[in-house]
């Protein structure tokens, strides 16, 4: 028989291991608890802080008990998985694509349902759901609106690798600025293959983009995006003019010193529910998620800096790929990202 934990001490063991539980009155008919595990803190104004707020908006909304595994870094997290699993919690979200491999193993050792990114393949009804999710339609429009406003006729997109996520909004900015300008430049870099908290390497691989001629750059890292936006407002683009910034995921405005130009931003709140009823109505596993501009749980971020004109121009584009008149496709395979691009730097 294992131990069992009184609530107070179970909280502060949690505590003690990075973990922050919260307990809400009420609770769904099935689904109790639900955790979510992520590998830097909740305070990136990106990936992490998203994927934490927003499980932490579904437990109050729908009365769960809601846990936070935060800051658990990119090695294995199962010995966290399995104190999860044996506290009783009905659902884990492992937020990082590191832990796909790791999540459903667990899942199949203990029987609690996990839901991963990043890998499709890996799901089963009832026990292991995927959130392979994509900007690609935000950041088709981030990209037409770096066209209009580039001095230079030079974009960069700095990556912190390339997982599908981060592929398809890289292929959608392209696409976008491409059909805006043809002539438009781009510049791929990658930090490295898994560089998501390489804050020194962002902003040393953003002043080579920018040193390059591009003065808008798009970047996507977690942790590593404070690097990025860093070179951005110590590094002048052309003739001591500033370079802009566009963010993706969340929004770093209250951060901002007058470099952000604009961010794609995600609500996962609407995936997280739905993850929720599927399991309370035996779907789990066995359907998709998706976001989109459609329900703005994709949006673009409309800052001082965007000129009326132009944001009057990519809103028409917006209700344009919400009607189908604009199509953007979904493109994860990296090597087709690559081909859309001027030049690739790779750091592997």
């Amino acid at each position: 028989m294992g131990t069992v934990w009184t609530r107070p001490l179970r909280n502060a063991l949690l505590a003690g291991a990075g973990i922050v539980a919260l307990g809400v009155g009420g609770a769904a008919a099935q689904v109790e608890s639900i955790a979510v595990l992520t590998p830097e803190q909740g305070t990136d104004y990106g990936w992490n802080q998203q994927g934490v707020d927003a499980a932490r908006t579904v437990a109050e909304n729908m009365g769960l008990e809601f846990i936070a595994a935060e800051g658990l870094g990119y090695g294995d997290i199962r010995p966290t998985l399995r104190e999860l699993a044996a506290e009783g919690v009905d659902l884990m979200i492992a937020h990082a694509s590191g832990y796909n491999t790791a999540a459903p193993e667990i899942a199949q050792e203990t029987g609690v349902p996990v839901a991963i990114v990043d890998t499709p393949e890996a799901v089963e009804a009832g026990l292991i759901a995927d959130y392979t999710l994509s900007g690609h339609e935000g950041a088709y429009l981030a990209g037409a609106m770096a066209a209009m406003m580039s001095r230079t006729g030079t974009l960069g997109i700095v990556v912190s690798g390339e997982p599908p996520s981060w592929n398809s909004q890289s292929a959608g900015f392209a696409l976008g600025a491409r059909d805006t300008d043809e002539d438009v430049e781009l510049i791929y870099a990658v930090i490295g293959p898994a560089a998501y908290a390489d804050a020194a390497g962002g902003r040393r691989v953003t002043e080579s983009v920018i040193a390059a001629g591009a003065d808008i750059v798009f970047g996507q890292g977690n942790g590593s995006t404070f690097g990025m936006l860093q070179a951005v407002e110590t590094t002048p683009a052309v003739d001591g003019e500033q370079a802009w910034f566009i963010d993706v995921i969340g929004d770093k405005s209250e951060i901002d010193t007058g470099y952000l130009l604009s961010s794609v931003v995600w609500d996962l709140v609407p995936v997280y529910s739905a993850m929720v009823e599927d399991l309370n109505d035996g779907t789990f596993g066995t359907v998709g998620y998706a976001i989109g501009l459609a329900d703005d749980s994709v949006r673009l971020l409309q800052t001082e800096y965007i000129p009326e004109d132009v944001w009057n121009s990519v809103m028409e584009m917006r209700e344009q790929i919400v009607s189908g008149e604009i199509e953007v496709p979904a493109i994860f395979d990296a090597q087709e990202v690559r081909a859309l691009m001027t030049s690739v730097e790779a750091n592997e």
